[in-house]
C-alpha cells in the first residue's frame, strides 16, 4: 500500500506540478472549448481615427418618469442639477472627455479626437458612458431630491456619432443648444397658460399651435408680464461642463475641477475663452465670474475613508411617496 501511495503522490506532482508540461497542456486545452466558435459572431466596431466621438444619452420614457416623481413644470432645477452631477461623474471617470453639454433629460459627451479609450471600440465606449451615467443618477438622487422617494429605476438610451471636423462638432453643439431655446420657450409658454391662464393642456396646445417664437414671447409678456430673457440661463441655455484648473485656499494650489457653465456656446466668445477644447491643449486656469458658476465638482473621486453619504436639503419634510 505504501508503494502505491508513493506512486500516486509522484504521479500527482508530475501532472499538477507548476513546471509540469502535462499541467500546461491540460490548462491550454481546457481554456478553449468546442463552443468558442460563437465569438466569431461578435462585432468589434471601432470609431474612425481623428474624429470627435460624441456619446449622447437620452432619458427613456422620461415624460412618465417626471410625472410619477412630480417634477416641477416647466423646469425642475433639482432634476437638471442631478443630471449635471451624473454627467460630472462620467467626466471624472473618463478623462478623455473634454466637454459635455446637457439639457432636460439628455447629455452629450465629447471625446477628444485622439481618444484611445477601449482602443476606440464603439460599443464599449457607449455602454460604459451609459452605465456610469445611469448609476450616478440613482446614487445621487437623494442629494438633490431629499426625501422624495425614487419609485422605480430610470433608464437611458445612448448612441455614438462621429464628427470628422471641428466645424461639424461646433454645429452639433449649436444644434443641441438651439433646441434648448426652442423647447424651453414652448414649455414656458405652455405651462404658463396652464398654471396662470387656467387653460387645459389641450387648450394650451391649441393656443400655441403654429405660433412663432415672437408670438410666444408676446403671450408671456403681454398676458403674464413675463420677460423670457429674464428666465434663468440654466433653463434657456442648458449646461456646459468643462475641465479647468482652479486656485484653492489656503495655499492657492491649482486643482482640477469640472465646472458647469450656463452660457452661449453657439457664438465665438465661449470658444475664444476655452481654446483648449478644440485645440486639445492643456487645461487652463479658470477665473470665476460673479455668480456664473453654480457649483464645481472636483475631479477627485471619494475614497472609502471619506464621507460620501448623500445630503438632504434643509427644512425639507419627508414626502408621502
Amino acid at each position: 500500500m505504501k508503494v502505491l501511495s508513493l506512486f500516486a503522490g509522484t504521479l500527482s506532482k508530475v501532472v499538477h506540478g507548476a513546471n509540469s508540461p502535462l499541467r500546461n497542456f491540460s490548462s491550454s486545452v481546457m481554456a478553449k472549448s468546442k463552443f468558442e466558435y460563437v465569438k466569431g459572431f461578435e462585432e468589434d466596431r471601432k470609431c474612425l481615427p481623428n474624429c470627435w466621438i460624441v456619446v449622447r444619452i437620452d432619458g427613456r420614457s422620461f415624460t412618465r418618469f417626471s410625472d410619477v416623481h412630480k417634477f416641477e413644470k416647466p423646469n425642475d432645477r433639482r432634476a437638471l442639477e442631478l443630471m449635471t452631477r451624473a454627467a460630472s461623474y462620467v467626466m471624472e471617470e473618463l478623462k478623455e472627455i473634454s466637454l459635455a453639454f446637457g439639457t432636460s433629460d439628455e447629455y452629450s459627451f465629447i471625446f477628444r479626437k485622439d481618444a484611445q479609450l477601449y482602443n476606440r471600440r464603439r460599443d464599449k465606449i457607449m455602454s460604459t458612458v451609459n452605465s456610469l451615467f445611469s448609476s450616478a443618477f440613482v446614487f445621487h438622487w437623494t442629494s438633490f431630491f431629499g426625501f422624495v422617494k425614487l419609485l422605480y429605476p430610470p433608464a437611458f438610451d445612448a448612441r455614438v456619432v462621429l464628427y470628422p471636423t471641428d466645424a461639424n462638432l461646433r454645429d452639433y453643439l449649436s444644434w443641441r443648444q438651439a433646441d434648448v431655446h426652442i423647447n424651453n420657450l414652448y414649455n414656458t409658454a405652455f405651462w404658463t397658460l396652464v398654471k396662470k391662464g387656467n387653460l387645459t393642456p389641450q387648450q394650451a396646445q391649441e393656443r400655441l399651435k403654429n405660433t412663432l417664437a415672437s408670438h410666444k414671447n408676446e403671450i408671456l409678456f403681454k398676458e403674464f408680464d413675463i420677460n423670457y430673457n429674464n428666465e434663468p440661463p440654466l433653463f434657456r441655455k442648458g449646461t456646459t461642463l468643462v475641465r479647468k484648473l482652479v486656485q484653492t485656499p489656503p495655499d492657492n494650489k491649482l486643482k482640477q475641477f469640472i465646472i458647469p457653465l450656463n452660457v452661449d456656446i453657439i457664438g465665438e466668445e465661449f470658444w475664444k475663452e476655452n481654446p483648449e477644447i478644440i485645440g486639445m491643449k492643456s487645461i487652463q486656469i479658470y477665473s470665476k465670474k460673479g455668480d456664473e458658476v453654480g457649483y464645481m465638482v472636483s475631479s477627485k473621486l471619494p475614497t472609502t475613508h471619506e464621507n460620501i453619504e448623500p445630503t438632504v436639503p434643509q427644512n425639507q419634510e419627508p414626502s408621502s411617496a
